[in-house]
């Protein structure tokens, strides 16, 4: 098979997102494996490294959608929303090389195809707001303060 189009892979990449939502007996990697041999994906670098760095990074992809999503806590959204929003924060904080106005465009081109129509302007709010915030903080510090968060609700009770 040729390669992918970066919109084809992007689209391999979120298909493997929305189905780890139904598949929590096997790891990222195996459900990766089991794509590349039972169905007609190819091997793909831009697929292997946002899928895997989605689902490693997940915790804090969470809280930043958390964040931004205005009263919808990530677990209440559709699992599609879901996994466009954690695929298009990915990009703008772990891809330096893709402009954080080209994975908006291209998670609301996700949900145009994807999800209800009504998900569209609900993931560009929120993919909207997270631009901003790198924007003005720049990825790092937003990474940094997002696993600062994380830290912090990990401890227990009376510990600071």
């Amino acid at each position: 098979m040729a390669g992918m189009t970066r919109r084809q892979a992007r689209e391999a990449a979120f298909e493997l997102l929305f189905e780890t939502e139904f598949t929590s007996e096997r790891t990222p990697e195996e459900t990766l494996t089991l794509a590349l041999e039972q169905r007609e994906m190819a091997e793909d670098d831009y697929v292997r490294a946002a899928y895997l760095g989605a689902m490693e990074h997940r915790a804090v992809l969470d809280v930043l959608l958390s964040r931004f999503s205005k009263g919808w806590k990530t677990d209440r959204m559709s699992r599609v929303s879901r996994a466009v929003l954690r695929l298009g924060t990915y990009e703008m904080l772990y891809c330096d090389d893709i402009p954080s106005s080209v994975s908006l465009n291209e998670a609301v081109e996700l949900a145009k195809k994807f999800d209800d129509p009504k998900a569209r302007a609900f993931i560009n709010g929120v993919l909207n707001s997270i631009k901003n915030e790198i924007e003005e903080k720049g990825a790092a510090a937003v990474i940094a303060a997002c696993e600062a968060g994380l830290a912090a609700a990990e401890l227990p009770d009376g510990d600071a």
